[in-house]
């Protein structure tokens, strides 16, 4: 099968048989030139974000494709989420060390369904031959003006989470045999880590709401500081109060629970701070979106520093966030 083969069968053909892009929004243009022609909405911005995913660095060699299709996509949305922008256009590279059809065929299968819930446009990209590795370059529309930026966060704002922190950190654990789950917390975990669910609607809500914002991507208390860091602020943190799954109960390790929550990577949950004037808003949405909103802290004066209280109220070591270019941790 050559590239451009390739191309026709898994993506052009199936981006023509999503019902997310039989007739996409914005595309003047779309797979099959040297480039795609897309038409911004009047009164928007445009924002754009690209993640890679490497064999062996960001999954497993022999993960599962279709699950691959789906974190591919999703870690891009979560970009989008975390600006306030609705995602409605995507570019593909990948670098493939053969061409295996029945791995194709799934992956496809996963980048598509993920598209069509969201009504995102697969309309370009790129092949080639190497070691496995999956670059997808997300496009999406805000008003102008109205994007959640890192910077922004002002003293006395409350810090607020989605969701659960530490899932997809423990499901890994669990792939790594550094513990042992068992039954639905075992599958639950691993979804969290293979099957992340972006918090596109919930960024949407925030306009005009939050003061600033990020995705969950490298760890919360990592994740956190860069919004300390971009708005020249402190905050006061209290761990007791950040939501977690009840699989960290059953197994009643203090040091392997810190370290999921607080340093976990790939939850793609949004952190976000918000006036605390604006709490019965923010309440109001988790019936809205059917997911948790949990305020656990506050932005203070001073240093952009992270201050972990525990439960008695004493300061706690900052773990930090998962950094690509640092040693791993012993």
């Amino acid at each position: 099968m050559s590239e451009f083969d390739l191309i026709r069968r898994y993506f052009m053909q199936a981006a023509k048989g999503a019902d997310s892009t039989r007739h996409p929004a914005g595309v003047e243009l779309g797979i099959g030139d040297d480039c795609a022609l897309l038409r911004v909405a009047s009164g928007s911005e445009l924002a754009v974000s690209t993640d890679m995913l490497v064999e062996g660095r960001h999954f497993p060699v022999g993960a599962d494709p279709f699950k691959l299709g789906h974190k591919s996509l999703a870690v891009n949305l979560s970009d989008m989420a975390a600006m306030g922008a609705a995602p409605r256009w995507v570019t593909l590279a990948l670098a493939l060390p053969h061409v295996d059809e029945a791995w194709l065929e799934r992956f496809s299968a996963g980048l598509f369904a993920l598209a069509s819930r969201f009504e995102v446009a697969l309309v370009g990209g790129d092949t080639t031959r190497g070691p496995l590795t999956i670059s997808v370059t997300i496009m999406g529309e805000v008003p102008a003006g109205l994007a959640l930026y890192r910077a922004g966060a002002q003293p006395g704002d409350e810090i607020w989470v989605s969701g659960e922190l530490g899932g997809a950190a423990l499901g890994l654990a669990h792939e790594q045999g550094r513990v042992s789950l068992e039954g639905a917390a075992k599958q639950a975990m691993l979804r969290r880590l293979h099957e992340p669910e972006p918090r596109v609607a919930l960024g949407e809500r925030l306009r005009g709401l939050a003061t600033s914002a990020i995705d969950v991507s490298d760890g919360f208390a990592g994740d956190l500081a860069h919004i300390l860091e971009r708005s020249a602020v402190g905050a006061l943190v209290h761990y007791d109060r950040l939501p977690r799954p009840s699989a960290f109960v059953k197994l009643a390790n203090a040091r392997m629970e810190e370290e999921c929550v607080l340093s976990g990577g790939d939850d793609y949950e949004l952190v976000f701070t918000a006036p605390q004037a604006s709490g019965s808003e923010i309440r109001a949405l988790v019936d809205d979106l059917g997911i948790a909103l949990t305020p656990v802290g506050y932005v203070q004066r001073g240093e952009a520093k992270l201050v972990l209280l525990d439960a008695k109220g004493a300061s706690m070591r900052d773990r930090g966030g998962f950094d690509h270019f640092r040693p791993d941790p012993g």
